[in-house]
C-alpha cells in the first residue's frame, strides 16, 4: 500500500542542489548528464516537482557570482529544453499543472542566498525573468540583505536592502525562503511578511536545538502566513548522533512540524548533497578541517530512495489524507496560488 499511495501522490522535493553538479560539466554535456545521471533517480524516487537551487560556491564570491548565478540559471534551462520529452521549467501554478498532466517532472529555479544580487534589490527583477521562483536571502554568514543563522549572535534584523528584496519578491510572485536566516531575521520578515513563505530546507530546533532548526514560534508564524516547511534530510540537523540516525529522525521532525504548524503547512525538501559534494567538492561545504559531517544515511541517500518516507509515514499510523499533503500537496497549493 506504501508504495501504490506513494506512486498516486504529488510528490515535491523543495530543495536538491544537483544542479551544482550538472553546470560543473561542460555546457555541452548539462543535457545528457542531466538525463543520464538524475533522471533516472528522479523518476525512480516518484518526485513530480523538483526545486534546483542555485547556490554559489566560495570560490566564486563576491566578483564572480553574478556570472554564476546566471550561468546556472541557464543550465537549468538547457537541460530543461534538451529532456523536454521528461521535465518542464514551471514559471507558475499552471505550467505545474501541464507539467503533470504530461507525466513531466516539473522544475522551479530558486536563489540560495543570493550573492550575485548582492544589495542590487533591482536585480530579482532580472532572474524573475529567466524563470527564478523562490529565494532566500542569506547562507550561514552575513550577506548586505541579513545574517546567516551562523551569525545569530549578532542579533541582526534584515538590513534595508533586504527590507526592499522581500517587498520586492512579494511584488513579483517570488516565494521568499526563510531557511538559513538568522533568527533575528526570521522575525523580521514575519512581522513584515504579507505574502505565504517558505522554509525550503529546515528541521525542527524543538528536538535538536541547532542554529539551522526552525524553533516552534518560527514555525508557527509561517504557518501563519500560510506558507510551507519544508523538512530537511541532513543528519546533523535531524539528531546529535549522526551514528544512528534514519529515517525514524527524518519523520519524527515531520510530525513535529505538523504537531505545531497544522497537516497544511508541512512539506520535504531533502537536501541530498552527498553525490553533488562527490562530484565536485565545492570548498563552500568543508568544514575547517576539511572534513564533511555525514551527508545521508543509509536508506535515504537520494531521490530515489523518496518511497521511503511514504512507507514511514504509513507505518506511524499517519492518515493518507494527510501524507498526500506533505508528500507534495501542500508545496503544489503554495505554487499555484502564490507563485508567479
Amino acid at each position: 500500500m506504501p508504495l501504490n499511495l506513494h506512486h498516486r501522490a504529488v510528490v515535491a522535493d523543495a530543495h536538491n542542489d544537483l544542479l551544482m553538479a550538472v553546470a560543473a560539466r561542460p555546457p555541452e554535456r548539462w543535457g545528457s548528464y542531466f538525463r543520464d545521471r538524475w533522471l533516472p533517480q528522479l523518476r525512480a524516487g516518484g518526485i513530480d516537482i523538483q526545486v534546483l537551487p542555485v547556490f554559489i560556491e566560495d570560490q566564486y564570491r563576491p566578483e564572480g557570482a553574478l556570472r554564476q548565478t546566471l550561468r546556472m540559471i541557464e543550465c537549468g534551462h538547457v537541460l530543461a529544453e534538451a529532456n523536454a520529452d521528461q521535465v518542464a521549467l514551471c514559471l507558475d501554478g499552471a505550467d505545474i499543472d501541464r507539467a503533470l498532466a504530461a507525466d513531466k517532472i516539473a522544475i522551479v529555479l530558486a536563489l540560495e542566498s543570493a550573492p550575485g544580487i548582492d544589495a542590487s534589490v533591482e536585480l530579482f527583477s532580472t532572474v524573475f525573468r529567466l524563470g527564478v521562483r523562490i529565494a532566500s536571502i542569506a547562507h550561514l554568514g552575513r550577506t548586505p540583505l541579513a545574517d546567516g543563522s551562523r551569525e545569530d549572535a549578532t542579533g541582526s534584523r534584515l538590513t534595508s536592502p533586504g527590507v526592499r528584496a522581500l517587498r520586492e519578491m512579494e511584488r513579483l510572485g517570488m516565494l521568499f525562503d526563510i531557511s538559513h536566516l538568522g533568527a533575528s531575521g526570521v522575525a523580521h520578515v514575519l512581522e513584515l511578511a504579507e505574502r505565504p513563505l517558505i522554509a525550503t530546507h529546515s528541521c525542527a530546533r524543538a528536538l535538536l536545538d541547532h542554529h539551522r532548526n526552525l524553533t516552534d514560534d518560527q514555525i508557527r508564524g509561517v504557518a501563519d502566513t500560510g506558507g510551507v516547511v519544508c523538512v530537511n534530510f541532513i543528519p546533523e540537523f535531524l539528531t546529535d548522533d549522526v551514528a544512528k540516525v534514519g529515517i525514524d529522525q527524518v519523520v519524527d521532525h515531520i510530525e513535529h512540524v505538523v504537531s505545531v504548524a497544522g497537516t497544511d503547512h508541512v512539506g520535504l525538501g531533502s537536501d541530498f548533497l552527498r553525490e553533488v559534494v562527490a562530484d565536485i567538492k565545492p570548498p563552500c561545504c568543508e568544514e575547517a578541517n576539511g572534513e564533511l559531517p555525514p551527508l545521508d544515511f543509509p536508506g535515504l541517500e537520494g531521490p530515489a530512495d523518496m518511497p521511503r518516507i511514504t512507507e514511514a509515514l504509513v507505518v506511524r499510523g499517519m492518515p493518507e489524507e494527510d501524507v498526500l499533503k506533505i508528500l507534495g500537496g501542500n508545496l503544489r497549493r503554495l505554487m499555484s496560488d502564490h507563485m508567479g
